[in-house]
Formats: C-alpha cells, structure tokens, sequence
C-alpha cells in the first residue's frame, strides 16, 4: 500500500514522498537534508526524484540526493533545469516499478512557462500540482500570460472531483483571508475555514484537499461564477465577464492583499 507524506521544509514548503515499505519517489526537493533524513528513518531506497517547475525551492535538493543515490530526475521539458535525466511534457507517461504507480504527464504554464503536474488514479485520484494550484488560491503568474494560467486552472478542474491536491505550499489561511474578502458570503468556505485552523493549531497540513471542495472554495476556479465576476467588477468598477479577465485581476488584487 502506497503512503504520501509531507516533508516540510523552509518556510511553508512541503516535499511530498511517495512510499511502499521498501521503496519512494519524492517531489520538488528544494533541500536534501530532511527528505534524507526521512528515507533514513524509514529505510526508503529512493528511486526517482520528480520536478514541476524551475524554481529553486523546488529544485535545489536534487543534487545532494543524487550524491547518495543514482536515480532519475523527471522535470518539465520546457525548462532549463541541470540534472534532469527525463524530460517530459504533456501527455508523457511514467511507470514506477516498484511502486506499481503510473503518473501521466499535464502541462500547466501559468507560474513559470513550462510547468507541468503529475496526474495519477492509483492508489487514489491524486495531482502533484507544485505550485499551479494552492488550496484556496494558485501561484504567481510570474512567466506565462493569463489566458495560459486560466486554462491550466481550467484542465486541472476537469479532473475527477475526488482528486486529492498535493500542491507544495502550505498558504491555505492567507488564502483564505484573500477568498473571503472576494466571496464572502461562501458557506463552503467559511466551513473550511474552521477546518484548516483546526488542523493548523495542531499542527497538521491543510493538504491535501479534494478538487470538489477546491471548485466551491477556491476563487481561481470560480471567474465564472456571480460570486466572484460581481465582486471583480465591484473592487476595479470594470464592467467585465470575461473569464480569462476575471482571472488576471483576481490574481492582480491577490498580489497586493
């Protein structure tokens, strides 16, 4: 039986390890030290190592895990990435042997230019999203163009709704802070809330959730909803229901909340 942990590193990161008893691939390790120290502790052999995005605090461990460990490096395609052995885009399968575990390959530009996820259906519905989609929230839009990070948010909405969200933050309370000044009468929200200080005050992750509660929740999954259009149309006195533009000045008023 698979296990999917999180490691926490810096801040609020988490680096997820995917484990049998025996064997565990692990994704985006900004650092090496605690993803060691947890094969250690669980005597893991680490069998490959998988990349979203570029950015250093998803990629700077990668060294030091290959000094103790030959494995291959999955990483975007699209990105210069050193150490990266498999490239991949969308569509692209990967079969881990020992973990019997088949991920596909999505391409989601939007937070860099060519960051992808890792889709899977075994043991459960699940997405490695990196930094794409947060609970309650998504990335900066730091290379690719709205249009891009909209429907990135869009193709992981249509996955199934059981999908369990492994993304690599632990923002879900300043998100929600921002997503109840946008949707503030959203009683899934204010339920989740209590939820995620719960689990916050005894020091459990808020990840990961689910895609259903995501796409009731999450206003970067909602720009065509009422909700969201009349409360981007009330802060910015635009008219607009486009939601490619509803998207780009959620994520503008996002960045100075």
């Amino acid at each position: 039986m698979l296990a999917i942990d999180p490691i926490p590193a810096f801040t609020d990161n988490y680096i997820w390890i995917i484990h049998d008893q025996t064997h565990a691939v692990v994704v985006d390790p900004g650092t090496a030290s605690p993803v060691l120290k947890y094969l250690h502790s669980k005597n893991l052999q680490l069998i490959g190592i998988l990349i979203t995005h570029h950015h250093a605090d998803h990629t700077q461990g990668i060294r030091d895990l290959l000094q103790s460990f030959d494995v291959p490096v999955y990483g975007p395609r699209n990105e210069v990435i050193p150490d990266i052995t498999h490239p991949l885009n969308e569509g692209d399968n990967i079969f881990l042997d020992e973990l019997s575990l088949n991920l596909t390959i999505l391409d989601t530009p939007g937070h860099t230019a060519g960051h992808i996820a890792y889709c899977a259906n075994h043991p459960a519905n699940m997405i490695f999203c990196g930094d794409t989609l947060f609970s309650c929230g998504c990335g900066k839009m730091f290379e690719g163009t709205a249009q891009q990070f909209y429907e990135s948010l869009q193709k992981l909405s249509r996955l199934p709704d059981k999908t369990l969200v492994y993304c690599t933050h632990e923002y879900t309370l300043n998100n929600i802070r921002f997503a109840k000044e946008v949707d503030p009468e959203n009683s899934a929200l204010l339920s989740f809330e209590k939820k995620a200080h719960e689990l916050q005050n005894h020091n459990f992750p808020t990840i990961p959730t689910t895609l259903a509660l995501e796409k009731s929740i999450n206003p970067f999954l909602r720009c065509n909803q009422p909700a969201i259009i009349n409360s981007i149309q009330a802060h910015f006195q635009q008219i607009t229901v486009d939601p490619v533009k509803i998207f780009a000045l959620l994520r503008q008023w996002k960045n100075t909340f």
